[in-house]
């Protein structure tokens, strides 16, 4: 397996040189301040990330402060008490992107995160934050199990964009792995992310950083990437 100071050396030469690509490289959250996440925010990325998936995002951003007002900006116990009736009448509500399926999973990711609040006794930020580091595929495996339209990576990039410190499985990320014969068939069976689990945890003790910058660093060493690039 490819030493990832390789990858940093050949994404450097990619984008102009390892500062440059340094500066591009996003910072997670730490785990305390994952744990002070309120757990409304899970369930509103969450939401946001499902509602995003075969979507334009930019839409479903410009039309996010009406999904915050009518779901209660995403309370977990008021949105639980909702009669069906009630969540039926709200996915016509033509303020938001109206898909009733999109808006249940709003109810059913809802109640994964209670089950998780009683089951723990404690918060689903809390439990998102005691994660394993080196079993981020765990997670996602989680999230595609117990929640609802979360699998693939709508959940991953819902833990991006919440701050947790996770890969992503990106057209770049995938091709590298493929090209390099890291992994064969699916890239989400479970021996290929038990695969790639596996390389991120060797980079990550080789160079200290982040699954997240590992991963923007490889996306940027291969691929038709252009951040940065020289004309």
């Amino acid at each position: 397996m490819e030493n990832f100071n390789n990858i940093i050396e050949r994404a450097g030469k990619r984008k102009g040189n390892e500062a440059l690509v340094l500066s591009y490289v996003g910072k997670p959250l730490t785990r305390d301040a994952i744990a002070q996440l309120g757990d409304d925010r899970f369930l509103a990325e969450f939401s946001k990330k499902v509602f995003q998936s075969g979507f334009v995002w930019r839409v479903v951003e410009n039309k996010w402060p009406n999904f915050e007002r009518l779901f209660f900006n995403f309370d977990i116990e008021k949105i639980l008490m909702m009669p069906t009736e009630l969540l039926e009448k709200k996915a016509t509500d033509p303020s938001i992107i109206r898909n009733g399926k999109k808006v249940q999973s709003i109810y059913e990711n809802a109640l994964m995160i209670h089950d998780v609040q009683l089951a723990k006794k404690t918060t689903f930020s809390q439990f998102i934050a005691d994660w394993p580091i080196e079993d981020r595929v765990g997670l996602w495996s989680y999230l595609k199990k117990h929640g609802c339209r979360l699998g693939g990576n709508t959940g991953p990039y819902a833990l991006r964009a919440l701050g947790v410190d996770t890969f992503l499985l990106t057209q770049d990320v995938e091709g590298y792995f493929r090209a390099n014969k890291l992994i064969d068939g699916g890239a989400t069976s479970k021996r290929s992310l038990q695969q790639i689990q596996y390389a991120f945890n060797v980079w990550q003790q080789q160079t200290g950083f982040s699954f997240q910058a590992l991963s923007q660093i490889l996306a940027m060493s291969v691929g038709d990437n252009r951040i940065g690039a020289a004309e």
